[in-house]
């Protein structure tokens, strides 16, 4: 047996993945066990899970890398610093003690996270590498393009290459300080969302947006040719000086300083959002013909935080040269740590690789689990009020029932998923059907945004009849944006065109309001009955009551809190917000027999997660 443990900390998203002979056997995120939104810590927790999962002890492995290399990093914040010296003084300042306490000496830190007990190599492997192996090795394809998209590594900031049996290769790459991942959070600062947070909220704002602001993005800020290649015009970026995205230039350029944030979003912010999300999907677009051109292969595999910008995945797919795209669902640094480990075993052990049709993933459902028993060992200790289900099936049933009444249901169940999406095991769900749904949800159950959209979750052998996309297509894992179809869509109100911004969200448009966004997109997930039997079956149930292949699906927290891990998690949320009922196994929790909460109480446990 071959143990290998892989870990990404230290900037966000702090992750371990542990692979067993080749097999993916668990990866989780930090953040998930300590509650900090985005946790850069060394994931002690998420190790202890994982070697946990797998009955293993510290000095039981037989690798374990890293994924990035921090000594070449540093030289690149160093020959940053000189670069801009003395302006980026202040910033160097600030950056520089967890340097000289913690990066500069991973070794250490790696030492003391496994408690002194393992005395194997630690291997260090390139940024971009981890997110292409991530990518690639996980992946159900014998070859394919590669594609890394991301802010910045070490030195690359996009990398492009042919993975190939069980070895990958990247072959170009285009280097910091020119970036389309921090273009893009460029846009997220100025528009007063948190960077490495609120890149999807600009996402989600776009369409209600024009992209009034695209030729001067083109003229002034980036410079892209054919291939996809660019460069920045950095003297309006603050980023390698400063300790903000965007500098004066930038700021005259659009007309007025950054929105402060949590005032209110304007058209400007919408406009802005259209314009850049414009000028990211023809980056991306062109990025995936050139890559297509260099290798003729009929595959492509994407990864990088840029890879989560579903709107343009979906262009890819459908106005790509490629065939088959498949997205590492942790697709930003948190799948780092399950690249590396993978990179390992097949490119430095040279083990072989066998594709499977459902890719080696898993559905992404590698985290914690908790029985029937734990459940209602928690259930009975807190007090809770709850029936238990006689089976899965009736279970389905019951719960399928509660959402044609317009329930919305929190649904806790088996393993804990790896990456930012909900997939059907820490969901909320609801009625897509409802006109109140989405504004219900938004506000008094996630107390988030009220432009945010919700995805939506599908039978996959009914795809084709709701989306723009084609029999049985594969997209399990919500990372790519399709258009409803024509057939579902309704006539839009007389007034509708005096509308702007949120406002066009007041008018319905199809027969699946609560996921079908402005611009009739939607962020389409597909559900099997191979890799979410459960989920599946309560789908299907769905479907025979109501003739609705839908439901919504979205991740199962608050507004900034991370998606909840554990059972007393759960419930928690369930007595802080509005929802209904938490299902948890076969155990159906109402939240009107539960105890109530007092306002101000709600008040302190929401304050408690940073905004983002």
């Amino acid at each position: 047996m071959t143990a290998i443990l892989g870990i990404s900390a230290f900037y966000h998203d702090s992750a371990a993945a542990l692979v067993v002979d080749g097999e993916i056997v668990a990866a989780a995120q930090e953040e998930r066990f300590t509650r900090k939104k985005h946790d850069h810590g060394f994931p002690q927790n998420a190790i202890d899970y994982c070697l946990s999962a797998a009955t293993l002890r510290p000095e039981d492995l037989d690798y374990v890398g890293f994924y990035d290399k921090p000594l070449t990093k540093f030289e690149r914040l160093l020959e940053t610093y000189l670069a801009y010296a003395p302006a980026g003084f202040r910033s160097f300042r600030m950056a520089l003690p967890l340097w000289l306490k913690q990066k500069l000496h991973l070794p250490r830190e790696l030492d003391r996270g496994l408690q002194n007990r393992y005395k194997g190599r630690y291997i260090f492997t390139d940024h971009h590498e981890s997110h292409a192996a991530s990518a690639f090795f996980p992946s159900p394809f014998h070859e394919a393009a590669i594609l890394t998209l991301d802010g910045v590594g070490e030195w690359s900031t996009t990398c492009a290459g042919i993975g190939r049996g069980n070895k990958i290769c990247l072959d170009e790459e285009i280097r910091f300080p020119h970036s389309l991942g921090l273009l893009y959070s460029a846009f997220t600062f100025y528009t007063g969302f948190r960077v490495n947070s609120g890149e999807y909220k600009l996402m989600g704002l776009a369409p209600y947006g024009r992209p009034l602001y695209e030729k001067l993005i083109r003229e002034h800020l980036i410079d892209l040719k054919e291939d996809g290649s660019f460069r920045l015009d950095m003297s309006y970026f603050n980023y390698c000086q400063g300790l903000t995205m965007t500098g004066p230039r930038f700021h005259k350029l659009f007309g007025g300083e950054p929105r402060q944030p949590e005032s209110r979003v304007t058209q400007r912010e919408m406009d802005l959002a259209a314009s850049i999300q414009v000028v990211t999907e023809d980056v991306m677009l062109r990025c995936a013909r050139h890559v297509h051109a260099r290798t003729g292969l009929k595959n492509l595999v994407l990864a990088g935080g840029v890879a989560l910008n579903c709107v343009g995945n979906g262009r890819i797919l459908r106005e790509g040269p490629f065939q088959n795209v498949w997205i590492q669902p942790a697709a930003g640094d948190a799948g780092g740590a399950l690249g590396t480990a993978l990179f390992i075993w097949h490119q430095l052990l040279d083990r072989p690789r066998h594709p499977r049709r459902y890719d080696q993933q898993k559905g992404s459902f590698l985290g914690p689990s908790f029985s029937d028993d734990e459940i209602v060992e928690f259930l009975d200790s807190t007090g809770a009020v709850y029936t238990t289900c006689a089976s899965e099936d009736d279970l389905c049933d019951q719960v399928s029932s509660l959402i044609t009444q317009e329930k919305v249901v929190g649904w806790f169940q088996g393993r804990m998923e790896f990456g930012p999406r909900a997939l059907g095991a820490r969901s909320i769900i609801g009625d897509p059907r409802s006109e109140k749904m989405q504004s219900v949800m938004n506000l008094k159950i996630k107390f988030r945004e009220s432009f945010r959209p919700f995805a939506p979750v599908v039978l996959q052998e009914e795809v084709d009849k709701c989306f723009e996309m084609r029999p049985l297509e594969d997209s399990p894992y919500m990372l790519q944006v399709a258009p409803v179809r024509q057939e579902l869509r309704t006539e839009l109100a007389d007034d509708y065109q005096q509308a702007f911004g949120i406002d066009k969200l007041n008018h319905k448009r199809s027969t699946l309001p609560a996921i079908t966004h402005v611009d009739y997109s939607a962020r389409v997930q597909t559900i099997d009955r191979v890799r979410n039997p459960l989920f599946h079956n309560l789908l299907t149930k769905f479907h025979e009551k109501t003739g609705c292949p839908v439901l919504i699906n979205t991740s199962f927290n608050i507004r900034s809190e991370p998606i909840v891990c554990t059972p007393e998690d759960a419930y928690r949320c369930l007595l802080m917000t509005e929802m209904d009922v938490l299902v948890m196994g076969r155990q159906i929790i109402l939240r009107e027999d539960q105890p109530q909460v007092a306002d101000e109480d709600k008040a302190k446990h929401l304050a408690q997660f940073q905004l983002d």
